[in-house]
């Protein structure tokens, strides 16, 4: 079962640098109509993308920790955060792209709600083991 939970966060992975690509190349796609067809399409998208991936890192690290002073943090949290921080930062220096708090945001309510997916699914994983 951690095996395919991998692969899945590898394949997510490896989309979410495809969407990136195709963002910062300034092309369009399916993906990015049918984001905005949706209402909040682009935020909701955010929340979810980086989301997933928290989760996904999450679960593929067997919910491993690392600890900040007095505070226990998920290393796929931590990963996933940096990487957004760089990613929606870097969109500044792309002439075909526009940094964005809201972006930020989004990413940052979808980090947190999936981290505490995370933590649920964690308790779970101790108590079967």
């Amino acid at each position: 079962m951690h095996r395919i939970a991998v692969i899945l966060t590898i394949g997510f992975c490896l989309f979410i640098l495809w969407v990136i690509y195709m963002a910062n190349m300034g092309q369009s796609s399916l993906f990015f109509d049918l984001v905005k067809a949706i209402p909040y399409g682009d935020k909701i998208g955010h929340v979810l993308l980086f989301g997933f991936l928290t989760l996904g890192i999450n679960i593929s690290t067997r919910f491993k920790c690392a600890e900040l002073g007095h505070v226990r943090i998920y290393m796929g949290t931590a990963l996933v955060s940096l990487f957004v921080l760089a990613e929606e930062l870097s969109q500044s220096f792309v002439i075909s792209r526009t940094f964005d708090v809201m972006d930020l945001i989004a990413d940052a309510i979808g980090i947190l709600i999936f981290t505490l997916i995370s933590m649920r699914l964690s308790l779970k994983h101790l108590i079967r083991s």
